[in-house]
């Protein structure tokens, strides 16, 4: 399916795992492929948004209020009290199974995060079929940010889709707004 995603969605689904990341959240979740939809401030997404006054600034505090932050994980001294060397582990590991084994940064071929990544929610995975509907509906064969935002919408119970219902936006304004926009 990642094959079908524009330059921007690709992006976006990338910066949706540096938002969970960011948070200190174990997973990738609606609420994440939010925030780095609106990371592209020029983008449709966020322009279409932009008209129920959805903002970057604003949906991270909104997150953080429904969600909340993960606590970050064990530090080196927190480890040391239990008798754990953690240079001497990340060493150890990297002598055996090569430099950067413990880093989770592996991408593949077409740059979308493999091996080390977060793992989707259930939702967040509803979303993304739910964007490739809402491209062939639409005659498209491509899937991009405006098709990710009519995902997050339609699929209707993710923390996006409350968040973003608690502005009065929904599935139906999206698209209306995309149709004034020119997306069909």
């Amino acid at each position: 399916m990642f094959e079908r995603f524009t330059d921007g969605a690709r992006a976006a689904v990338l910066g949706a795992q540096r938002h969970a990341v960011a948070l200190h959240h174990g997973w990738i979740g609606t609420e994440h492929l939010l925030l780095a939809l609106l990371d592209d401030r020029d983008g449709r997404a966020a322009r279409i948004l932009d008209r129920w006054s959805v903002d970057g600034d604003w949906a991270r505090v909104e997150v953080e209020r429904v969600v909340g932050r993960g606590e970050p994980g064990l530090d080196a001294d927190a480890l040391a009290t239990l008798g754990i060397d953690l240079d001497a582990v990340r060493d150890r590991v990297e002598r055996t199974f090569g430099e950067g084994a413990l880093s989770g940064s592996r991408r593949c071929r077409r740059g979308l995060w493999r091996g080390g990544g977060l793992p989707f929610t259930p939702r967040a995975k509803k979303a993304l079929e739910l964007s490739l509907r809402e491209a062939l509906g639409m005659g498209d064969d491509f899937i991009g940010c405006e098709h990710l935002l009519l995902g997050l919408t339609g699929e209707g119970d993710g923390v996006a889709a409350r968040i973003l219902r608690s502005r009065g936006v929904d599935r139906a304004g999206v698209q209306a707004a995309l149709e004034r926009d020119g997306a069909r």
